[in-house]
């Protein structure tokens, strides 16, 4: 029987399947308050449920799976409601679009000024982890200028197994 064997893991990155997400999730709307009041701009009821769905797992979550989940229980939310609310949500630093998924997860990093983002996604249990890594910011900050290019934005997406899902080697 092989057993798996890992360097350094971040425990936060991919938690244990079966994690308890309401910690994370009350954090996550905490900050998101915290930022909006210091921004002087209001996290609304929609845009508030909208984040605490996209903040329910580490699961990235589309658009229409948020506006079901909204609807669920009988509501009638529009679906640009989801988006305007996605929209505000994304501008303000508070989640994050993985064009590959077309999905949104939430900023672990809510408040920090980061323009730069990267994104480790399992294949299997399709968690998602951003990983804050100023050597990978600045390597490719730097391949790009010597290219003449202008980053604008800059989102890494980079699919794999996570520690809980890896093949035993």
């Amino acid at each position: 029987m092989a057993t798996r064997t890992h360097k350094h893991t971040d425990t936060h990155a991919f938690p244990k399947p079966g994690h308890n997400h309401d910690r994370c999730t009350a954090d996550a709307l905490k900050k998101a308050a915290a930022v909006c009041a210091q921004r002087k701009t209001r996290l609304t009821d929609i845009r508030r449920e909208v984040l605490e769905l996209v903040w329910k797992s580490h699961v990235p979550v589309g658009a229409y799976d948020i506006l079901s989940q909204l609807n669920s229980g009988g509501g009638r939310t529009a679906p640009m409601a989801v988006y305007r609310a996605l929209e505000f949500l994304l501008e303000n630093g508070l989640v994050h679009r993985l064009a590959s998924l077309n999905a949104f997860i939430g900023c672990a990093h809510i408040g920090k000024d980061h323009h730069a983002a990267q994104f480790l996604i399992c294949r299997v249990c399709e968690t998602a982890a951003e990983l804050d890594s100023a050597p990978l910011t600045r390597a490719l900050t730097q391949a790009v200028a010597e290219r003449g290019f202008t980053i604008d934005s800059q989102i890494v997406e980079i699919s794999g197994f996570c520690p809980h899902c890896s093949p035993p080697t």
